[in-house]
């Protein structure tokens, strides 16, 4: 079992462990909020609450050290915990674990052991996001709104241009509009080149008579931005 720097759990601190134990909690958070903001969009609220997080955790833990039944009352009062702030993304929850990992190790006095870790963390984050890692080939992806007269079969009408033009297209819905004398059809398409999106739909004016056509950029998850 890994050594403690606090022996005995029933022995109160001195203020140099203390100390010791919040200086390094302090410097790990700020260390943790500065890999997280690399080359990521934050907020200054997160990041600083990153910075606090291990000071706080740590200061239950020492509290409840050696303690089972206040242990369990945390351990209840922890899981009430909701960050109402924007939702966040796998980037944001990494942080937060690690922010309370640090906070639970220094709290248990393991505080060379997670300076090492947080040091090791840091400094893998920091290589897999300048080497951009797992960055997919970004795809220009519309969402496409066409109206077209109840004349024109629309079933077909304009896969030879998405042929020609996207990776894939797919019609997601179909709707009357002016009293059901036009249709408005809604696609979703993947461009195979940005730069020909008037071309794409100057050809699909053609086809449905000039009318109206809106392309649209599709609403994506923050981890994949």
């Amino acid at each position: 079992m890994l050594s403690s720097l606090l022996v005995e759990s029933s022995v109160d601190l001195s203020f140099k462990q203390l100390s010791f134990c919040i200086v390094t909690s302090v410097l790990l958070g700020l260390l943790v909020s500065s890999v997280h903001m690399y080359r990521n969009v934050y907020s200054k609220n997160f990041v600083i609450t990153l910075a606090v997080l291990p000071v706080l955790v740590q200061l239950v833990i020492m509290l409840v050290n050696g303690n089972l039944g206040t242990g369990v009352a945390v351990l209840g009062a922890f899981s009430l915990i909701r960050f109402r702030s924007v939702a966040g993304g796998a980037r944001e929850i990494t942080s937060i674990f690690w922010s309370m990992g640090i906070g639970l190790a220094t709290g248990m006095g393991y505080v060379s052991y997670i300076a090492l870790f947080s040091l090791i963390i840091a400094i893998f984050l920091l290589i897999l996001n300048t080497i951009h890692f797992g960055e997919k080939q970004k795809v220009a992806e519309r969402e496409v709104k066409v109206t077209i007269p109840e004349d024109l079969d629309y079933p077909g009408v304009f896969d030879d241009l998405f042929c020609q033009y996207t990776y894939s297209a797919s019609l997601d819905s179909v709707k009357t509009t002016t009293m059901g004398s036009l249709y408005e059809l809604r696609y979703r398409i993947k461009l195979k080149d940005s730069q020909q999106e008037k071309e794409l739909m100057d050809a699909m004016r053609v086809r449905n008579g000039n009318l109206t056509i809106v392309f649209g950029k599709v609403s994506t998850n923050r981890d994949e931005l």
